[in-house]
Parts: C-alpha cells; structure tokens; sequence
C-alpha cells in the first residue's frame, strides 16, 4: 500500500483518482509547519503540494520512502530541486492545467492596464464621475512583446493576434518554424524593449530570468510603454518599474505576482496609481484547480507503481514512446547499480555510464533542472 500524503488545499475531485486507487492511502493534512511535517515524512512514498508548502533539505533528509514530490501547478520554486534530485526523489508539475487560465488573466490584466478599469471603477463608486483622466489606449495595431513563448506566451500570442496586435516574441527554444506558424516576429529581450507598447513576461524564475527587465531595458523602451507580470515575482525588477514609471517612461503596469508574497502593506506598488496588482491569481479558476490535480495525479500514480511517466522537471523530458523502449535498461541499471554498490569504494563523486549499440538510435534530451536549460541529446 503506497501512502500519499497532501500538505496543502488541493481539490478532492482533482485527487479523486489517488482516493479510488485501491494500492493507495491518501491523508490530507494541511498547515504544517516544516517541524510538523519533517516528524511524518518518513511513513509516505508520495508528498502534493501547491504553493503552501515549502518543501526543504530537512524535510527530505527525513523522507526515507518518499519517491516523488507532485506540484499541484507550474512553479516548483518552493521545492529544494537540489536536494530532492540528490536523494533520487523525482519532481513533477502540471505545466498544461492552468495554462488556459493564466493566459486569460494575462489578457484581462492587459486590458485593465490599457483602459485603466480598476482605478475608474474605485473612482465610480467613490461618487466621482470621472471621464476626463481615463482616456486609456486601444490594443489593435499595437505592439506586444512576449518574454517567454512557452505553453502560456504561445496561448496570449494567438489571442493577441485576433485583437489586431502585431506580436515579437522571446524564448531561446522556439525555433523559426513555430514562430511563424504562431504569427510571431523573434527577438531579443532589448529589441522588445525598443518596440513594445505592451510587454508580457512568461518565464520561470531562474538565475537567467532573474530581473531579465532590469534598468537597461528600461531607458530603451518607448514612452508609454505598460507591462504585465502574471508569471514569477523577480522577473522584472520592481524598484526599476516603479522608477521608469516616475521618469514617465512606463505608462502602466498589472502584476499578479510579486518578488515577496503576500504584498507588504509598505510595497511601492502597493498605492501607485498607475499599477494594478491582484493576489496570484493566475490559477485560481474551478478548472485550473481540478486539472492541475487530476494532472499531477496521474504522474503520482505511474511513478509510485513504475509505469512511465511525464512532466517531471528533474529529470531527462522523455515522451511515452521513448519511455517504453528505455524501459528494459532501467532495470538493468538498476541491478548493476546493487552490483557496483558492492564493489565501489564509498563516497562515489562521478558515475560515467558509456553506451553503445541499438541504444543510440534513441532520439533523447537532457535537462539540467537546476539551471532550467534544455539542450539535445
């Protein structure tokens, strides 16, 4: 019987399918703090998270049966990935479940920015009847620039290109091909900043995104610029945005996300007039929160009972088909590894693995889920 433990609020009907398993024991316990957590770790095969959970080095060190950590969402920046890769503990998320609505938060967040609806509605109910300082602009014949063309920045560019927008987007890892079945135009981070009159960020957060729009991209945007962050706080430098928007460079901005969350009562954002900013709701739709669970527990399921599986981020991204022609090597490497146990000479620094044969014509990648870099294999 594999146990299965959820530390935060997931949905019951997106985890249905762990309560129905009849191999599984599901127990739901959220609030825990790491303490708590570290003193029942050691009883589960399987830890769900969302966003609640942090889940550190010590939690690890105790899990001695854990085998996986599920990511009820995208972001796993609350997951040591270091430390679970070290200890064998596959990671997975569900990149695909929230996608959808994080794609139309992004485009209602362009549209509030552009006509200003948050501050117009504050000043309508307020009594004022104030038509004169909301003149906002329209998006049609615009230029929208997206950092990040992944599942979600492919998704706003086609939406962008029904409203009229002409669209440049960034990603080292979509090649020409795509951009142009998308209708997107390739560019750089500065050259974006250049042309742009709106300017979305669809990244992870890593040591590469990190303040990608940082001052220099700033002084080279045109005036009347408006930015949306619906993806990771840190990605766009807060204290330069709020500068360029005194130095009337930037127009507006709409964040849903923030560098620290909740959003302290002193942020600068916090009573600008010209930023709008939500509580991370990127996902927080019926849908999003259902398919983000059924999704990530499916691939619970399959790792628990090794059956291949998907959409793990500190491991090698391998499709179903790879999967099943890999599968026959995993347990051989798994009893060569029993046999050089036996004969290494302890701590072990470098494994090498050479191979040869019907193996190489295996079409592979490899991730380095640490610095998030793809590269072929």
């Amino acid at each position: 019987m594999y146990k299965v433990l959820v530390s935060d609020p997931i949905s019951d009907m997106g985890i249905q399918l762990l309560y129905d398993a009849e191999d599984v024991q599901v127990d739901k316990k959220p609030g825990l703090s790491e303490d708590e957590l570290t003193a029942i770790i050691g009883d589960y095969d399987a830890l769900l998270v969302r966003s609640q959970t942090t889940v550190t080095e010590k939690i690890m060190t105790a899990a001695a049966k854990l085998k996986v950590i599920g990511r009820a969402g995208v972001g796993v920046d609350n997951i040591n990935l270091e430390a679970a890769t070290s200890r064998g503990i596959v990671v997975i998320n569900a990149p695909d479940g929230n996608t959808i609505a994080t794609c139309e938060l992004t485009f209602a967040m362009m549209m509030s920015v552009a006509r200003m609806i948050p501050q117009a509605y504050k000043k309508t109910i307020g009594g004022e009847w104030d038509r004169k300082t909301f003149v906002g602009v329209e998006l049609r014949a615009k230029t929208l620039g997206i950092i990040g063309m992944g599942r979600i920045g492919s998704e706003v560019a086609k939406r962008a290109k029904v409203f009229g927008m002409d669209v440049i987007g960034y990603d080292p890892f979509m090649t020409e091909d795509r951009a142009e079945k998308l209708g997107v135009k390739l560019g750089t981070v500065d050259e974006i900043a250049k042309v742009a009159d709106f300017i979305t960020v669809h990244t992870p957060l890593t040591n590469e995104t990190r303040n990608i729009i940082d001052r220099p991209q700033f002084e080279l945007m045109k005036k009347g610029v408006r930015l949306i962050n619906c993806a990771r706080g840190g990605i766009i430098n807060e204290e330069a945005l709020v500068e360029a928007i005194d130095k009337g460079i930037v127009a507006g901005a709409a964040f849903d996300v923030f560098t620290k969350e909740p959003l302290p009562a002193d942020h600068p954002f916090a009573n600008n007039p010209k930023i709008i900013v939500t509580p991370h709701l990127g996902a927080s739709t019926v849908e999003a929160q259902e398919n983000v669970a059924i999704d990530v527990s499916e691939e619970v399921l399959h790792i628990l009972r090794s059956e291949p599986f998907k959409n793990a981020v500190n491991m090698p991204a391998v499709p179903g088909s790879v999967m099943n022609k890999l599968q026959p090597y995993f347990t051989l490497v798994e009893k060569l590894g029993f046999f050089v146990s036996q004969l290494a000479e302890f701590p072990v620094s470098d494994v090498v693995v050479n191979y040869s044969g019907e193996l190489m014509d295996v079409e592979h990648q490899s991730f380095d889920p640490l610095r998030g870099k793809r590269c072929a294999g």
